[in-house]
């Protein structure tokens, strides 16, 4: 198995990889050419099929396992497989599990702490709220523990909703212990429910791609709705309290443009929305620099709105 991560330019490699996407396109002469996608635990690469009308391509489609034999070049600045031969690969020539990009750190012990945080809630309501997903649901921590936090611009593997939430926590307790002005009970638990939608917007792996309830609705509004399910299970929960929690969820992406329904109006919200942008930003560089060598400049990322560069080792 040559695993993405390892692959270098000049190398020909015959391997089984997952054909995370497939899309046909044309060159400026209108030639066909197919954009593929490809997929093992330690990432992705891009293919490129440049006839794939020939005897060698055979008939494969999204979501597939399949066999590619090519080159691997170097394409401003990234590794790129142009593919020459491609074949469905059979069961028993894959193990599955090694084309789903996982989490480097154990999902347990972050649940573990993930309700610790939660034992730690003295607000009787909000814990009450926490426990009904993250501590009674079953079916729900499973799910929670094995998804990802994005489709691809942040933790998009699995574990990644964990880890993403568990970073967004961490940040949140910093702003707490910090500013008096928080309420620590409020912005932790708007912290562990922020993203809780996912569960719901996106599908499990292989897919990992949206579900028809996560393009009509979205992560937000489902974050809000699943939130109002626990709190009608709690007897007497006061509305103020989960009219405040409701609005960080809605406002957590911080603009409008962005997704948030309501843009911060409470301290916890603002507090929420620099913790969850700053550890998905900084997730994100993680990821783009993730085996990068030297300092070469990456490009122009439309997430940052800058060209990007990885610091030089001193």
């Amino acid at each position: 198995m040559r695993y993405i991560s390892g692959l270098c330019e000049g190398e020909t490699i015959r391997n089984v990889y997952l054909c995370k996407g497939k899309r046909s396109a044309e060159t400026r002469n209108g030639k066909p050419y197919d954009n593929l996608i490809l997929q093992d635990k330690t990432g992705t690469l891009d293919g490129k099929v440049w006839d794939p009308n020939s005897q060698g391509i055979a008939d494969y489609d999204e979501k597939d396992f399949i066999e590619v034999f090519g080159d691997i070049i170097n394409y401003n600045g990234n590794l790129q497989m142009n593919i020459r031969q491609i074949r469905v690969a059979q069961e028993g020539e894959y193990n599955p599990a090694d084309y789903m990009p996982t989490t480097e750190k154990s999902v347990d012990s972050m649940y573990e702490e993930l309700v610790a945080y939660i034992r730690q809630i003295s607000n009787p309501y909000l814990r009450a709220a926490l426990e009904f997903y993250f501590v009674k649901d079953e079916a729900f921590i499973a799910k929670f523990k094995g998804h990802s936090a994005a489709k691809t611009v942040h933790h998009g593997f699995a574990g990644g909703l964990l880890e993403h939430t568990l970073g967004v926590v961490h940040l949140c307790e910093y702003f707490a212990s910090n500013y008096s002005i928080l309420n620590r009970d409020l912005l932790l638990t708007s912290a562990i429910f922020h993203d809780i939608g996912k569960v719901k917007e996106l599908s499990a792996f292989p897919d990992n791609d949206y579900t028809d309830e996560g393009q009509l609705i979205g992560h937000i509004v489902i974050g809000v709705e699943m939130i109002d399910d626990a709190i009608r299970s709690i007897p007497d929960f006061p509305e103020k309290i989960g009219n405040e929690l409701k609005h960080c969820i809605v406002a957590h992406h911080g603009e409008l443009e962005y997704g948030s329904p309501k843009k911060p109006a409470l301290a916890e919200a603002m507090a929420l929305n620099l913790a969850d942008s700053a550890d998905a930003k900084l997730q994100t560089l993680t990821e783009l620099f993730k085996n990068k060598k030297g300092t070469d400049w990456l490009g122009f990322n439309r997430l940052f709105e800058s060209n990007i560069r990885k610091t030089s080792d001193i």
